[in-house]
């Protein structure tokens, strides 16, 4: 059963990489790493904008690659 999409997702249109406590609090789980869709609750396209804003904070420094 798939949880429903989160609602600070549904009205964002694009995930930016310098909201780093939300994507903490959503997508990536206490080790770093990215967590699945069927976790997050999120659609395909939400789902590819975090991963792409995760990635692109770790590469600033914003967010830690492991803990």
């Amino acid at each position: 059963m798939k949880k429903p999409a989160r609602n600070d997702f549904d009205e964002i249109n694009y995930v930016d990489y310098k909201n780093v406590p939300m994507l903490l609090r959503h997508v990536v789980s206490y080790y770093g790493k990215i967590k699945p869709r069927r976790y997050t609750g999120l659609s395909a396209r939400q789902q590819k904008m975090a991963t792409s804003a995760i990635k692109k904070a770790r590469i600033m420094g914003l967010l830690f690659f492991v803990r």
